[in-house]
């Protein structure tokens, strides 16, 4: 049932900050590790209709580096099919080889999606700021489409590649009207302030890590792409919207109790291990190698972890 309260204005009205809480939508996958377009469709309908801004498919939740590109078009096309709208899809487009990204941009902006959600190239480290800026600049140019919106993403744990300030800032100064927000990724919490205290005044701040969305919707960050909103989408919307209220404290424990509880397993195969839970659907549980799926006993593990800190799946 939609929830009035959390529906965020209708993303294809907005030309700047991305709206609301857009689900970093887990991939479900079928016997073969392919992907399953029904599901997949399903979830972003129903994330969608509890008041979700939009969905992005393929980020790092998603297992996106897993897939290739024709997998990943297939897929969002299935979206579309499926009664996604377009417009309510932030694609994460990320790649480790530039044209495979240009590939996918160009096919979200050809789609109409809501924008790319784009980190860096990562399999090369120690790259400098000004091949970073050559790479976002040469895909601008390769994209020529005065539709694209690029929302920056900033996870340099898992990429080693990260987004300085300066190459920030340079972006602004070449394509002012491309870049609409940067997705903060890293999970520090003065790293993600001291974005907003450079940016917000030209890019909508997100932050991945959500004990950090109260922080930073007291700075005006309007929503969030994450990972617990595949399962919990309305407690999420408030810890960004409603930062002071009453209410958001008792999900800020809950989502701490939960992040707490998640700390011994991997993160991808845990969150499908949830969504299992939810469901009564064991085939949740596949994923991509080298990921590892839970097995029985681990099912049952995390069945006990939630049970303990009194986590129900069904419950938003």
């Amino acid at each position: 049932m939609t929830d009035p309260a959390a529906t965020p204005p209708t993303p294809a009205a907005s030309t700047g900050a991305l709206p609301g809480i857009w689900p970093a939508l887990l991939t479900p996958l079928r016997a073969d590790l392919g992907i399953d377009h029904a599901r997949f469709a399903a979830l972003a309908r129903a994330l969608i209709d509890a008041g979700c801004g939009g969905v992005t498919p393929f980020g790092t939740t998603g297992e996106g580096p897993s897939f290739s590109v024709a997998e990943r078009i297939a897929a969002v096309e299935a979206l579309v099919a499926g009664g996604v709208p377009a417009s309510r899809i932030l694609m994460s487009t990320s790649c480790a080889a530039p044209p495979d990204t240009l590939a996918l941009t160009r096919h979200a902006v050809q789609i109409g999606a809501w924008g790319s959600l784009v980190m860096p190239p990562f399999y090369f480290k120690g790259v400098s700021d000004a091949g970073i800026v050559d790479f976002y600049t040469q895909l601008v140019a390769g994209v020529d489409d005065p539709r694209l919106r690029i929302m920056l993403y900033h996870i340099p744990q898992v990429s080693g590649v990260g987004l300085s300030h300066a190459v920030i800032a340079e972006l602004l100064r070449r394509h002012p009207g491309t870049w609409v927000g940067i997705k903060d990724s890293q999970c520090e919490t003065a790293h993600s302030l001291a974005l907003a205290d450079a940016f917000m005044s030209r890019l909508t701040i997100h932050v991945g890590n959500e004990p950090d969305l109260p922080a930073l919707g007291r700075r005006g960050s309007t929503g969030a792409v994450s990972g617990l909103a595949n399962f919990m989408p309305r407690t999420v919307h408030r810890l960004v919207a409603e930062p002071d209220a009453l209410s958001t404290q008792a999900g800020l424990a809950r989502v701490k109790q939960l992040l707490g509880a998640l700390g011994g397993y991997a993160l991808i195969p845990a969150l499908k291990g949830i969504m299992a839970l939810r469901d009564a659907d064991t085939a949740w549980l596949r994923v991509r190698p080298t990921l590892l799926a839970l097995d029985e006993s681990g099912l049952a593990r995390l069945r006990d972890d939630l049970a303990r800190i009194g986590f129900d799946p069904q419950h938003d």
